[in-house]
């Protein structure tokens, strides 16, 4: 314990010009004679600690100290720091020990560096899942002890056509994609491996059992994924959209440059393949009137026919 607190103290000190004995104890929990004991005990170790009394009294490290960053250079540390930031954005650890690892990244950075190191922060990554609740938490946190602990899990699983299952697990590994948590896991009822979105996972249960892990690694698992949500591999459709200019911008942070026409109008024709009828149909739904299909015309047809099934449930026109 006294040598994380010794640890702490001087990563406290190495990121802050200068910090308050009292401030130590309170942020350590331990009282102002153990401190001063720490404080003592780091100068004896070599670590220049210089102290100032008065109202803005303290201490601070000499400006000329800094803990080895060894290859690191500068713009690597700024670069390793934004990463760490990004990550942590993700909760997927504990917010404690980033603090305390982003603290050891900074206190690599030598004093004369620190401005430098303020202004250069141009850069921020946000993998924060655009689902988030506490529940979300709750869930990963438990599948994460899982996998570390090797527990067996049981859940109830929605796929993505809607039907539920009762699944029995060996998770494996916890996988951050497209804004949204999965796992990879051995399927006990498929007999396989599986990747299950947290989403879709109600009434996560954490076994007292174990199970041996497999040999497939990480990045073994990685390579069986099929992006979940994806369509089955079938067919393609070749398809001309027409989008009307009110919807622009957000064809073009959907669609490729290089689908992409651009009218005199301000609209926009999007030609491309599409993997399944159902995503055609549920792309171009998602426009409402600012889309239509041009080619083929069956599939016109069909958006038409489901655009009039959705009106009839609303009391709409074609009632049958």
């Amino acid at each position: 314990m006294k040598l994380e607190r010794l640890m702490t103290i001087t990563i406290l000190l190495l990121n802050r010009k200068r910090v308050q004995a009292q401030e130590l104890a309170d942020q350590l929990e331990v009282s102002l004679r153990t401190i001063y004991r720490d404080l003592d005990s780091l100068g004896q170790a070599g670590i220049p600690i210089v102290s100032y009394t008065g109202m803005e009294g303290g201490y601070e490290i000499m400006d000329s100290f800094r803990l080895d960053r060894q290859l690191l250079s500068f713009d690597e540390l700024t670069a390793l720091s934004a990463a760490l930031r990004g990550l942590e954005s993700t909760k997927a650890f504990d917010r404690s020990n980033m603090d305390l690892l982003l603290g050891k990244v900074g206190a690599m950075v030598a004093q004369a560096e620190q401005g430098r190191a303020d202004s250069g922060e141009r850069i921020q990554i946000d993998f924060t899942p655009w689902k988030n609740s506490a529940e979300d938490q709750i869930r990963y946190d438990l599948l994460r002890k899982a996998v570390d602990e090797q527990k067996l899990i049981r859940f109830t699983y929605t796929s993505r056509t809607g039907g539920e299952q009762q699944r029995e697990v060996e998770p494996m590994a916890l996988v951050l994609k497209h804004y949204a948590w999965y796992l990879h896991g051995y399927c006990r009822l498929r007999g396989d491996y599986r990747i299950f979105k947290l989403s879709r996972v109600r009434d996560l249960d954490v076994q007292a059992g174990t199970f041996v892990r497999r040999a497939e690694s990480l990045a073994q698992l990685n390579d069986r994924w099929t992006a979940p949500g994806a369509p089955a591999a079938s067919k393609e459709i070749p398809v001309v959209l027409r989008f009307k200019a009110s919807v622009a911008v957000w064809v073009m942070d959907r669609f490729d440059e290089k689908h992409i026409e651009r009218l005199p109008d301000g609209g926009l024709i999007v030609r491309m393949n599409f993997s399944s009828e159902s995503w055609l149909i549920r792309t171009v739904l998602q426009y409402l009137t600012e889309a239509t299909v041009l080619e083929p015309a069956y599939m016109a047809d069909k958006v038409r026919q489901v655009a009039l099934d959705i009106a009839a449930q609303y009391g709409g026109a074609d009632e049958k």
